[in-house]
């Protein structure tokens, strides 16, 4: 996310209507709408390795697994956002051709510009998703995988994996992840340019 786009309020209706109509990419909070920014090499290669690996993992499971472009719906049309990857487990999000409306899973990976938000603002109303299980954020400079889980109690604990030989698990996917899978092929030297 980096401008609110210069409209009064939208209605869900018009901004579903829009996004169909326009190459430009927009999440949504409650009526305002935020242009999507490019991407540094980094965040695309920990998106593409990610999403990768979990389609691997959740082949023939019944889960789909899905990257940058599909939306996902937060609550009675309050937001919708674009996530990195996420997965969902639901059978009726199988048959929604442009949003998905119960994540089990999803993954942002952090450009610096964002990370604000993505822990904060974010992050809270991804919490109002009933099936989300895990939120998870991604550092593409370095090593450090953040993993927000839903435990019993409704509560959010957060799992931090911090080294390169880390496993990072996935417990909503049943899935474990080395670290180094991850990022594999990103360049840290790179997420300093401004190029």
């Amino acid at each position: 996310m980096v401008a609110l786009a210069s409209f009064s309020y939208l209605t869900p209706e018009a901004y579903l209507q829009g996004e169909r109509e326009t190459e430009q990419r927009y999440e949504y909070i409650r009526g305002e709408i935020y242009a999507m920014a490019g991407a540094g090499d980094g965040h695309v290669r920990i998106s593409g390795n990610v999403f990768a690996l979990l389609k691997a993992h959740l082949r023939g499971s019944g889960c789909s697994v899905y990257m940058a472009d599909m939306k996902v719906r937060v609550k009675e049309d309050e937001a919708f956002f674009y996530p990195d990857v996420m997965v969902t487990c639901d059978p009726a999000d199988l048959q929604r051709n442009y949003t998905k409306h119960s994540p089990r899973l999803v993954i942002e990976v952090l450009p610096a510009s964002t990370e604000g938000y993505d822990r904060g603002v974010k992050f809270a109303l991804y919490r109002e998703i009933a099936s989300l299980q895990e939120y998870v954020l991604i550092d593409p400079r370095s090593y450090r995988v953040d993993v927000f889980r839903r435990n019993a109690q409704d509560r959010w604990e957060l799992f931090a994996f911090t080294t390169m030989e880390s496993q990072v698990e996935f417990a909503s996917v049943n899935c474990r992840l080395a670290m180094q899978d991850l990022y594999e092929d990103v360049d840290f030297g790179l997420a300093n340019q401004k190029d």
